[in-house]
């Protein structure tokens, strides 16, 4: 959570003002602002934008599609490359169009991922017009609902349960006003709020402003009116993307990994070619421009452009399947994801609960818990519930419709203590026939706390020490069976009001029972999750037992059960293990469910959280990818990485297979072609410091880049082995370094081979001797040409096949076969590259026809790099266990 320093001075200042002097200050009537007033105090004060996350503007998706490690690297070596191929050409230069190639990438791949964050972002925008935050105000004398973002400072605006306030507010009339201030404070407790001016003797902190809401909190019971006197950025909350964005993607700190492997690789590799260079040829400024570029030549030209389109492949699929992936780099952190953590209701279970009975202490069924039950949550003023929601569908109950309909007449509502995440039940305080009631309903333990008494057809009996198992038996049964259980409780109170020192000496009626029946494909869905080694944790607020009947139901492993109270009394160095080794955890607060997620995160786990309410979002901000459903809270929706139309973990493992496909398929781009680099590098250094020639041209180097870089622009849509994607997979440069030296230097091995047989046996063969005693120009020509000829088509042919060969464990294209594209295109590009030099377009690159007797020595080169590869291949995977 971004740290709170200060609160407005206008806040301040009118927090320990009277109401009075607010309307005269602001110049406020009765009838509220009009369209005038409202327009010039928003040019005074600016707009009010507080729910808008930066993360999802436009300029900030062009941001995340331009700007990082990769782009950086490769925007620094094409300057380089512009110097040494432009300014200062040298005969050790590349080739201009190195520097169109690189730049044209970094364009191309930008606007691929633009595109594609852009089409989420429109999903995005209109969900969030669907469940956008509107609240009344008062304006030109009218109570109309008009959006948050449209308020100004000085607007006369109206709350009630279940609004996200939306600006900092003096209040000037509550009623039973509850508010909770977990976003600006931390604690989950709820604060009643009221009217009445603080006294200017007595500073307190802005959390302790009774008569101030605060923008960014939560209205949980009864309603009010008030000015707002600060918006946006000026509130106390600021702008929520400063909290709710504090998370670092991992798929920058792993973008930031394996860019710092290659720089290491430049950074020993240019100072060792710039000495060779400059010791032989004694031509120290073309060895120092010449070392640069071998910097550009270490780099994949395609990195970008493959890694975007990998991730827009994914997030693309998974449109598909009703999931918008706000931001495609969360493709990669469902792929590493290996602990899911997830709420009970409407994931693991449907999202509607049933009442199956109402009943006395004993088990028999009892209409006054009903009645009671039924005062209590149709007069509470607070959040509705799905408890809330079956309960009052009673009043539908065939032949009791009068009834239910009379019963607020007999009972008239005279106050309530709102439900909160501390106390855990709702209290409503009716005028009944001969005294005024106090109706408590609320979870077991703490409704049980508080009572002295139990009631029994009538009978009350006193609870004496030791008794409370007893009266816990019959739901501690239910509890057992999967059920959700309620306790309702009462007491006749003198006093019309009543406060939180009344919530004592109740008198236990009976309970609640309700039926939270488990999804029928949420089984399945936790078989496949763990079937993708993602472990499953559950993290509820509801009972212990509740949760573990579900889960069991569902076949999951309950090894460990823990409560909130049991967490806060762990001592800290145990909480790791704990956690490590609980699957189901109940009765959390919202604070407590995101420490879990912290705690899974230390103990070196890929976390994500799929939740819904407000709960939900410290533990989905803290998750490193955040899961929403189109249904929840705006504030909930926009801090999410990931939003499903449909709350199915089903779709969750599709989503992770794909994150891991891309991962998979970047990873292969990006090891095969910097080992494959760093081989070349290191041929084409020797071949420089004891050739007198160049051994390829800067066009044939393109035309080599060009095939190269169209089979991996189709490596996104290529097939991934169940081997590799079945488990969770890190996005780090750890492996790559160990993997370009493994690998690297045997290409090179057979590139000295293909040196050594073009320049002392076959091109003097053909050309009447060695390069240096060939009488003429034309003689050194061809030699030089059937030269750079031979090592362009063994290039190509090793280049080609290296990936095929490391993109997977098994044989490649007999046990793993690759796509029908990538397959296409490498045929297609060996066949057409392969004869090139045979045609006349051939001549136009410096090519020249080779003898048969070459392609023969081709094939016996290639094939013993092949057999080479799989060897070493095979030693790779017994040392370390892993290829790509």
């Amino acid at each position: 959570m971004k740290n709170i320093s200060s609160i407005n001075e206008r806040v301040k200042k009118y927090a320990y003002a009277e109401i009075a002097a607010l309307y005269n200050d602001f110049q406020i009537s009765t009838d509220g602002y009009n369209h005038e007033q409202a327009e010039n105090s928003r040019v005074q004060y600016g707009e009010n934008l507080i729910i808008e996350q930066k993360a999802d503007t436009v300029w900030h998706c062009i941001r995340r599609a331009f700007v990082n490690p990769f782009t950086i690297i490769l925007f620094v070596l094409a300057s380089i490359s512009f110097i040494t191929d432009v300014i200062l050409p040298s005969n050790f230069s590349r080739n201009v169009t190195t520097v169109f190639i690189i730049v044209s990438m970094l364009i191309i791949s930008g606007i691929v991922r633009f595109i594609q964050e852009m089409r989420s972002k429109k999903v995005t925008d209109d969900l969030s017009r669907i469940v956008s935050t509107t609240i009344f105000v008062r304006r030109d004398g009218v109570w109309k609902g008009m959006a948050s973002e449209e308020l100004v400072v000085g607007d006369t605006i109206r709350l009630q349960a279940g609004d996200c306030v939306p600006a900092d507010v003096r209040l000037t009339m509550t009623r039973d006003l509850f508010i909770s201030q977990s976003v600006i404070t931390g604690e989950s407790s709820v604060s009643e709020k009221n009217s009445i001016a603080l006294n200017p003797l007595n500073e307190v902190p802005y959390a302790a402003y009774y008569n101030t809401a605060f923008a960014g909190t939560s209205v949980i019971g009864g309603s009010g009116e008030g000015i707002i006197l600060a918006v946006g950025k000026d509130t106390v909350y600021g702008d929520i993307s400063g909290w709710s964005n504090v998370r670092k993607n991992k798929f920058d700190r792993g973008a930031n990994s394996i860019a710092w492997v290659l720089i290491r690789f430049m950074a020993v590799l240019v100072p060792v070619v710039f000495v060779a260079c400059g010791l032989t040829k004694g031509d120290w400024v073309s060895a120092f421009l010449f070392a640069l570029s071998v910097a550009v030549g270490l780099t994949p030209e395609m990195l970008p452009m493959v890694i975007n389109a990998c991730l827009a492949k994914g997030s693309a699929a998974m449109g598909q399947k009703e999931t918008v992936v706000k931001n495609i780099n969360a493709m990669q952190s469902f792929g590493s994801m290996d602990v899911l953590c997830v709420d009970k209701t409407g994931t693991l279970t449907g999202d509607t609960i049933l009442l199956e009975y109402y009943m006395d202490i004993l088990g028999n069924e009892c209409s006054k818990v009903l009645d009671y039950a039924y005062l209590n949550s149709m007069y509470h003023t607070g959040v509705k519930n799905h408890l809330d929601t079956a309960i009052l569908k009673c009043r539908k109950m065939p032949g009791r419709e009068s009834y239910f309909s009379s019963l607020p007449t007999q009972y008239p509502k005279l106050d309530e203590l709102p439900f909160d995440y501390e106390r855990k039940f709702v209290s409503v305080l009716v005028k009944g026939a001969d005294s005024n009631i106090l109706l408590m309903k609320g979870d077991i333990d703490q409704v049980c706390r508080r009572c002295g008494l139990v009631e029994y057809r009538g009978k009350l009996t006193k609870i004496q020490p030791g008794d409370m198992d007893g009266v816990h038996t019959v739901a501690d049964e239910l509890l057992e069976d999967g059920m959700k259980v309620l306790a309702v409780a009462y007491k006749p109170l003198e006093d019309d009001s009543i406060c939180a020192s009344d919530e004592q000496d109740f008198i236990l009626l009976g309970y609640l029972v309700f039926f939270d029946a488990p999804k029928k494909s949420a089984a399945s869905a936790i078989e496949k999750l763990q079937s993708l080694h993602v472990g499953v944790k559950v993290l509820t607020g509801d009972q212990r037992g509740v949760a573990i009947s579900i889960c069991r139901r569902l076949g999951m492993e309950v090894t460990e059960t823990l409560t909130g109270a049991e967490l806060e009394l762990l001592p800290e160095d145990e909480l790791p293990i704990h956690i490590e080794q609980t699957t189901v955890f109940a009765e959390l607060s919202p604070k407590q469910k995101a420490n879990i997620v912290e705690v899974l995160q230390s103990n070196g786990h890929s976390a994500g959280f799929l939740g819904d309410g407000m709960n939900d979002l410290p533990a989905m901000t803290q998750a490193d990818v955040g899961i929403s459903v189109d249904t929840s809270a705006e504030a909930v929706q926009k801090s999410s990485d990931v939003i499903l139309l449909k709350k199915d973990l089903n779709v969750l493992s599709d989503g992770i297979l794909e994150g891991r496909k891309a991962f998979a398929n970047m990873s292969k781009y990006i090891k095969i072609t910097a080992s494959s680099n760093f081989g070349n590098i290191l041929s084409i250094v020797i071949a420089s410091v004891f050739l007198p020639f160049l051994p390829m041209t800067m066009v044939q180097l393109l035309l080599l880049n060009l095939l190269y870089d169209v089979l991996c622009l189709v490596l996104p849509w290529d097939t991934v082995d169940k081997d590799i994607y079945s488990l969770p997979r890190e996005w780090s440069g750890k492996t790559l370094g160990r993997f370009m030296r493994f690998f690297g230097p045997i290409s090179s091995v057979f590139d000295l081979l293909t040196f050594a047989f073009l320049y002392f046996i076959l091109c003097p063969f053909i050309c009447g001797g060695d390069f240096t005693s060939l009488p003429s120009i034309a003689a050194q020509t061809q030699f030089i040409a059937i030269f750079q000829t031979g090592w362009f088509l063994e290039s190509m042919w090793t280049q080609v096949l290296i990936l095929h060969l490391l993109r997977t464990k098994k044989l490649p294209l007999l046990q793993s076969k690759p796509s029908f594209p990538v397959m296409t295109v490498t045929i297609f590009g060996i066949v057409v590259f392969t004869a090139l030099p045979f045609t006349p377009l051939g001549t136009l690159f410096g090519l020249t026809s080779m003898p048969l007797g070459y392609l023969g020595f081709l094939a016996v080169n290639v094939i013993l790099y092949m057999l080479l590869i799989t060897l070493a291949k095979t030693h790779y995977l017994k040392k370390y266990h892993e290829l790509i």
